[in-house]
């Protein structure tokens, strides 16, 4: 008998992949967790009936939340990350070794129990001695600091249920005030491709633009998220991204990456003109 797992993207559009076997089925306090082992794209982590990550792709999404700051400003030394239960974000960013504190908050401790069982490949820096491990919920974390983070990364899920005050306009205050005058805001911004994730996107991008004076939006390819077209945010306090860009300071740090160069990261900011007039609106 095959086994296949249906994630639906919009109410006429499904994401189906063939499963070799279901390796952990669970219930936590705050979602479903299940992880599956796949013929195509590996282990796959689904929170909730959606893909969070696959040992496929992941690189994609974690490298270009993490280096694209990083290669703004290198001397980063302070990091925030919110969610990230799986770990890639904390294995790429403990690849540097100029930066000197990490705190990670998230609200569901089963999930980076689960990862660090089932999937080593990202959940396997948790024991860096750099990194912190807060199992708390990231807004009220947030709200209890101020100036202490150079970089804060929010590796959240979609803007309902656990992740849901993580869009608000409130916790991107808050991140401003918890960010040094260099600061810079990572965040996942969901797609504009379907017309039912666009307003997702316009009020997110809304929110984050009353906050913080330098507000842009990036681009990855993600062959398992809705679309494939996966769109990221930047904020700042003053560095902009293409303009303050170290690309030779960042290569010279010599981090082998699969998806993210330098050049990738100038033509990442040059977006389609559908995402373009989306954003305009705001």
């Amino acid at each position: 008998m095959e086994l296949w797992f249906t994630e639906k993207h919009t109410d006429d559009v499904n994401f189906t992949i063939k499963v070799k076997k279901q390796l952990y089925s669970a219930k936590s306090y705050y979602q479903q967790i299940d992880v599956l082992d796949t013929y195509e794209f590996g282990r796959t982590l689904v929170l909730d009936g959606f893909i969070m990550l696959t040992e496929k792709d992941e690189y994609i999404y974690h490298e270009m939340v993490t280096h694209v700051p990083m290669a703004v400003n290198p001397d980063i030394k302070s990091v925030l990350v919110i969610g990230a239960g799986d770990g890639g974000t904390i294995r790429e960013l403990t690849r540097y070794a100029t930066i000197e504190n990490i705190d990670m908050v998230e609200i569901d401790g089963q999930v980076v129990e689960v990862c660090k069982e089932y999937l080593p490949q990202t959940a396997c820096r948790f024991g860096d001695p750099r990194v912190h491990l807060y199992i708390e919920d990231g807004l009220k974390f947030v709200r209890r600091k101020s100036g202490e983070y150079d970089l804060i990364i929010v590796d959240s899920t979609d803007p309902f249920g656990p992740g849901e005050g993580l869009f608000t306009k409130e916790f991107y205050g808050n991140c401003f005030k918890a960010l040094t005058d260099s600061g810079i805001l990572i965040n996942q911004h969901e797609s504009t491709y379907y017309d039912s994730y666009v307003d997702m996107v316009k009020r997110t991008h809304k929110r984050i633009g009353s906050a913080f004076p330098v507000c842009m939006v990036y681009q990855s390819h993600i062959p398992t998220y809705p679309s494939g077209h996966w769109l990221f945010g930047f904020a700042a306090k003053n560095l902009h991204p293409v303009y303050d860009l170290k690309a030779e300071k960042w290569e010279s740090l010599n981090l082998k990456t699969r998806y993210y160069n330098t050049e990738l990261h100038k033509g990442c900011f040059a977006l389609p003109n559908y995402v373009k007039e989306v954003l305009a609106d705001e």
